[in-house]
């Protein structure tokens, strides 16, 4: 490899973790901000014109917080165990492609920092690693509430992680491969309608699966305040807590990110032929699009029993994602 090579992905790897930081500074706001519409409220409207200053202002207020350490907590694991948890968050998306090879400064460019052939593999195996920094987060506080937190976390996420990885399947049966661009070129010689008739349960699966692995509402059960305080958080402040707080809703960028690029087409649009640098906008929008969704089952759905949540995950869940699985590959010999 090349120095240019090697600088090219440097380039585009730091632009993609701005991009992701960025992004989840203002999907706070943008949140926020719906949640506000949807219930009738004012929302942010104080830091700045419209309020588009308040995730500077939460930022900064978060820096000069005061950080404790727990006197009987384990302060190495204490102190990793966010960065464990926003590291994945972060990376997922290095193999998600923003558009296609586009032409920059006379030299061939592609859009995307990483383009392997076992992309979804990647997808699947890196998300899996979040649920090490919630378990230790709560283990390592020394404090009951935590520890309950983190644990109900590590049975959630497993359980609904099961469904997850299984909807990943279709799409590598539909595209006969793991990597991320070959999907997406069966998608746009496929269509659209026909690649998602093919597989009509499992864009809803993957979106509930979501839902239930970055712990959001109605499934924020490993931080419900009623029962455990804070869940596995409750004893960190500070820029520590503020890591978690961005783990979160940097996972919902990227899992928006990942259903665009499997049921939507990625960054396929009109014109795209024409115009490359309509990749990023199409990915855009429709990750807004999906962000959306996610805001709206928040606002509207109210937190389910956590014993129910296990139970729908592997009584209707699971069985419903095999059956998914089975009737793709039926779809698969029947239709071509």
């Amino acid at each position: 490899m090349d120095t240019a090579t090697i600088t090219e992905i440097v380039i585009k790897s730091i632009i993609l973790l701005l991009i992701m930081t960025g992004g989840f500074a203002y999907l706070t706001l943008f949140e926020r901000k719906v949640l506000a519409k949807m219930q009738v409220r004012v929302g942010p409207n104080r830091a700045g014109p419209w309020g588009i200053l308040q995730p500077i202002a939460d930022g900064v207020k978060l820096i000069f917080k005061e950080e404790l350490i727990p006197a009987g907590a384990n302060k190495l694991v204490f102190i990793l165990a966010p960065v464990i948890t926003v590291f994945p968050a972060l990376v997922v998306t290095a193999v998600i492609p923003w558009g296609g090879v586009v032409d920059l400064f006379g030299r061939k460019v592609a859009l995307n920092v990483a383009d392997i052939n076992v992309g979804v593999l990647y997808l699947t195996a890196v998300t899996s690693i979040a649920v090490y920094g919630i378990t230790l987060a709560g283990w390592s506080s020394n404090n009951k509430y935590a520890m309950l937190g983190g644990l109900r976390a590590s049975a959630q996420m497993i359980s609904y992680e099961l469904a997850l990885g299984l909807a990943f399947i279709p799409s590598i049966m539909l595209a006969g491969s793991m990597r991320v661009m070959d999907i997406i070129n069966a998608q746009n010689t496929m269509g659209l309608l026909a690649w998602l008739i093919r597989q009509p349960l499992v864009p809803i699966i993957f979106l509930i699966g979501s839902i239930a692995e970055i712990n959001r509402a109605p499934f924020d059960m490993p931080e419900a305040e009623q029962e455990l305080t804070a869940g596995y958080h409750t004893e960190y402040s500070g820029m520590k807590f503020a890591l978690f707080f961005m783990a979160e809703y940097i996972k919902m960028i990227a899992v928006s990110m990942i259903a665009a690029t499997l049921f939507m087409g990625g960054y396929l649009g009109p014109f795209i032929d024409q115009f490359p640098w309509l990749g990023p906008v199409y990915l855009l929008a429709k990750v807004v699009l999906l962000l959306f969704i996610l805001i709206w089952v928040r606002a509207t759905i109210p937190r389910i029993r956590y014993d129910r949540l296990m139970s729908f995950g592997w009584k209707v869940l699971l069985p419903v994602a095999l059956f998914s699985v089975v009737l793709t590959a039926v779809f698969i010999v029947i239709g071509g």
